[in-house]
């Protein structure tokens, strides 16, 4: 996460779109509610917010996702239709914890580029007590943003999200409460389930083995002990300090299977493998939704996923 975070372009994009703008402020191009009346515009910065903010939002929210599946969320170029509808949105979405870049990073730079009310900028994260990592050589520490990963996380931004949009659209309040009531009432099942499903692996094999410490909100949580080859997410990740240092940590505990995240390389999780003899059992989902119609592709499904795989593979 500690990243050079890319603007280029932002500036001279938005320009373009403002003079097109100029004139035409009462002709945003909002959708329509079976009532005729106009959707909130939302934009948010990655898959797992606008996954949120469509279920929360329903029928009286058009939500715009900027960061595409695939694509680095801690840094990104604005595209310009980002820009434009940007410009045009009555709130805006984000993580937080660091994951944007915080106050220097590509997110606020795109807000201050674009004058958004302040006021209706989000943080999901808002009411999340922080984790920290450290680099390697203890010189480096930062907050970890993946909170996301615990489903007791995704409950408050949903609340944020609920509380969000009945802020920026009173009129339809009872509709978001209701909406988003009926997705909190899955994660709290989610929830229980992790617990119940962690708590019948073994405890000497409730060791969760990843590329990077993204899970450290859930483990935390749900009483999992953390392997990972990289703590901060750098441009080096898996040098052979970090790996060796892995494959120590795997034959101590006598680790008995390794995950691998779905967006990260794994060529050095495989090096592990190869060194330790310890099979890579699956992928997990970290940073971002499954592609529509895959495994993962809401946040529910996401969680499901995440929680189903590594009970599978542990309890064994």
């Amino acid at each position: 996460m500690i990243k050079k975070f890319l603007t280029t372009g932002i500036a001279v994009m938005l320009a373009a779109f403002l003079l097109a703008a100029c004139g035409n402020t009462n002709d945003k191009e909002n959708g329509s509610t079976e009532n005729g009346t106009k959707k909130i515009q939302a934009i948010a910065t990655f898959s797992i917010i606008h996954d949120i903010v469509t279920e929360v939002g329903g029928d009286y929210v058009d939500v715009h996702s900027m960061v595409p599946i695939g694509t680095d969320p801690h840094e990104y170029d604005p595209l310009p239709e980002d820009i434009k509808k940007a410009t045009d949105a009555d709130a805006l979405f984000y993580n937080g914890l660091n994951l944007e870049g915080g106050e220097h990073g590509w997110f606020f730079k795109l807000v201050d580029n674009v004058q958004a009310n302040k006021d209706h900028v989000f943080e999901l994260m808002e009411g999340v007590e922080p984790l920290y990592l450290t680099s390697h050589d203890g010189t480096e520490k930062e907050v970890n943003p993946h909170a996301f990963l615990d489903p007791t996380v995704v409950i408050q931004m949903t609340e944020n999200t609920r509380d969000a949009l009945i802020q920026v659209d009173a009129e339809n309040k009872e509709a978001y409460e209701k909406n988003a009531e009926q997705l909190l009432e899955k994660l709290h099942q989610l929830d229980e389930e992790y617990k119940s499903k962690i708590g019948e692996i073994p405890e000497e094999n409730r060791i969760l083995v990843t590329s990077e410490r993204a899970y450290q909100y859930m483990t935390k949580r749900y009483g999992l002990e953390e392997g990972f080859i990289w703590e901060i997410d750098t441009e080096e990740n898996g040098t052979p300090e970090q790996i060796t240092s892995l494959v120590k940590f795997i034959k101590e505990k006598e680790v008995p299977v390794l995950f691998v995240e779905t967006n990260v390389d794994a060529r050095p999780m495989e090096t592990v493998s190869n060194e330790t003899g310890v099979p890579i059992a699956a992928k997990l989902f970290s940073d971002e939704l499954g592609r529509p119609g895959d495994d993962g592709s809401t946040v529910i499904d996401f969680l499901q996923y995440n929680i189903d795989t590594i009970y599978a593979h542990l309890k064994q």
